[in-house]
């Protein structure tokens, strides 16, 4: 859900799915010199591992805190960090703040899995994020049969909220399961979404 979303905004409004880091951070100067990490989207940052037989790296985290996405370990930005590597992992990075959906499993798009939404909720900052959905099959997108989530989180009060788009409609189902983590303590809510405004308090 969160590629498909930037896929999206990629489509609306022309913002490359892989940003440079200057892309959001002009003010660092250090973004424009990072040529080996890109973002993904607006709130992951990806460090991939170019040296062959490397046991670490070293990862540029621009300001702001940052969330290691295997570990959920929390790190201060704007500065160096030397983060060990293996074949499995790819260091991933995440934004606090970040509001990350998360999926079932998909073989295509256009599948209906019966497993519910998952939201990742990065707190130690406010967060929003447009969740963008069609049939993953036709052009019926272009005729307004698309579905527009508006989820927001703010972090002072611990309020999580869901609101339908203007312009957007609830696809099937049309009653949505979702279950909301907050990241690293991993306290979780499981609600239920049918198009009117919803707001719920994770503690």
């Amino acid at each position: 859900p969160y590629l498909y979303s930037i896929a999206y905004e990629a489509h609306q409004k022309g913002t490359p799915i892989m940003r440079p880091l200057w892309f959001h951070y002009p003010e660092d100067p250090r973004s424009f010199n990072c040529i080996d990490e890109y973002l993904w989207g607006r709130d992951i940052l990806v460090a991939p591992v170019l040296e062959k037989g490397a046991s670490d790296r070293q990862v540029f985290l621009p300001p702001g805190d940052w969330y290691d996405f295997w570990t959920n370990q929390k790190l201060s930005g704007s500065r160096q960090i030397i983060r060990p590597v293996d074949l499995a992992t790819l260091p991933l990075y995440v934004k606090a703040g970040s509001i990350i959906p998360m999926g079932p499993l998909k073989q295509y798009t256009s599948e209906k899995p019966n497993d519910p939404l998952t939201i990742l909720i990065y707190p130690g900052a406010d967060g929003k994020f447009i969740l963008y959905e069609d049939d993953g099959l036709t052009f019926d997108y272009q005729r307004g049969k698309f579905m527009s989530l508006v989820l927001s989180w703010d972090d002072q009060k611990r309020f999580f909220s869901i609101d339908l788009n203007k312009g957007s409609r609830m696809l099937p189902p049309l009653h949505r399961k979702i279950d909301i983590i907050i990241v690293p303590a991993r306290t979780s809510r499981s609600v239920i979404f049918g198009g009117e405004y919803l707001e719920t308090k994770i503690e």
